[in-house]
């Protein structure tokens, strides 16, 4: 056995969370950034708090208003478009994941300008554009489409953004 296997079956696994001390841990997890309660409920499960006891300190993190989704959405939202580019499928997508309410989701989407919107995809389009190695024009552009629908731009604005800057050069 190597040194490194031996090392790691000397090490505890990862501490769980009494009850008393749980409360005084989660309002610092959720002080920290902003939380949705699929947030709270998977760090709970992770230190060994599930069921009606996890289901009570949600509620009481809720009710303290550590945890807001409408607020956790919106947050959501602003950060993952304008650090990480993404559109609004992605984002769309991974609240979904995160169980937000679809209400709570459309709401949150209203926080993205549409014109800065597309002013990011054309960003976005041409940077893609110039850094996709390819002759052929065809694959280039359908090179370009896929990456941006996996960054999750709507489909009929790629092809608008691509024709766009192509009619430029």
């Amino acid at each position: 056995m190597s040194s490194w296997g031996k090392f790691k079956e000397d090490q505890p696994s990862k501490k769980n969370w009494e009850l008393e001390e749980a409360h005084e841990k989660l309002t610092t997890f959720c002080a920290y950034q902003e939380r949705c309660t699929w947030d709270v409920r998977r760090k709970l499960a992770e230190k060994g708090i599930e069921g009606e006891k996890a289901e009570k300190l949600i509620q009481e993190m809720i009710a303290g208003e550590y945890v807001d989704e409408e607020r956790y959405a919106r947050s959501f939202c602003r950060g993952k478009f304008r650090i990480k580019k993404w559109g609004r499928s992605r984002i769309q997508r991974e609240l979904k994941m995160r169980q937000v309410p679809e209400k709570i989701i459309k709401l949150a989407l209203t926080e993205i300008d549409p014109f800065e919107y597309y002013d990011t995809l054309l960003n976005q389009t041409e940077k893609k554009l110039e850094s996709t190695k390819e002759a052929d024009l065809f694959k280039k552009k359908y090179k370009v489409s896929q990456y941006l629908m996996s960054k999750g731009f709507e489909y009929d604005l790629i092809k608008e953004a691509i024709e766009e800057i192509s009619k430029e050069d």
